[in-house]
């Protein structure tokens, strides 16, 4: 599996970009939950994306209104949430409750367990990216907190949303050598970054991007690996979440 690292990461995937179209993806619907699964997720499996470095689980979920996952538990996964429409409310068992809204981060570090409740408590539809990365530290003290990103700080470059890399002081913290990067794009611009044995998994939440000319449509997957440098140039005004981890 994926988590290789150094030139054994570089001859396994040679300079590997591969693109996972939206309409590929693991589907869940019910009736207050409409998920698309990037990785094998509950009773979708499939073994070629089971995870990629240290990046476990990406699922694209729309919430309805007045829905939400009812309480339930997690234990040693950094679980972070990235919110495209709408507002998220957040309760646990450590005291916590806050409300996440568009364009905001959530960041829970399960470590040795912690219950939760996410709601739509709003009369719109949410849409997030639920985000899980493996832990570094087993058995942690768990901990939530949330910070607002405003777009601005994102335009034309990587901002670290969640990080767990040194230099990335003002990101929500992980246990983890990995980061959760977002960019804002108009028409034409680009941002660049570089998978040197590493891994990348870029989605853009909306807009269409070209990578090293590849075409990548709004909620398209998009893995990487041992790239030196990929471009990404926006075809329309675009809002990228690039996952990188070791």
């Amino acid at each position: 599996m994926p988590g290789l690292k150094g030139n054994s990461l570089r001859l396994k995937y040679r300079f590997m970009i591969e693109l996972r179209p939206f309409l590929s993806l693991g589907r869940f619907q019910n009736d207050w939950l409409n998920a698309h699964y990037h990785f094998s997720f509950a009773d979708y499996a499939d073994p070629a994306r089971v995870s990629w470095g240290k990046l476990r689980v990406w699922n694209d979920d729309e919430i309805r209104a007045g829905t939400g996952f009812p309480p339930h538990g997690h234990r040693d996964m950094e679980i972070v949430t990235y919110i495209r429409k709408g507002v998220l409310t957040h309760e646990d068992g450590l005291g916590n409750r806050g409300h996440t809204r568009a364009g905001d981060v959530q960041v829970m570090s399960a470590g040795s367990g912690i219950t939760h409740s996410e709601f739509n408590l709003e009369g719109e539809d949410a849409l997030i990216f639920q985000i899980w990365i493996m832990t570094a530290q087993k058995s942690a003290q768990p901990r939530w907190e949330n910070r607002q990103f405003p777009g601005i700080e994102r335009s034309g470059r990587w901002v670290a949303l969640a990080s767990g890399r040194t230099g990335d002081g003002d990101a929500l913290r992980i246990n983890q050598d990995a980061a959760v990067l977002g960019a804002h794009l108009e028409p034409g611009e680009t941002v660049d970054f570089g998978f040197k044995d590493r891994f990348g998994y870029l989605v853009p939440a909306k807009g269409r991007v070209r990578a090293n000319g590849l075409l990548v449509d709004a909620r398209d997957g998009l893995a990487i690996a041992g790239e030196e440098r990929v471009v990404f140039e926006a075809i329309d005004s675009s809002e990228l979440v690039l996952v990188e981890t070791a």
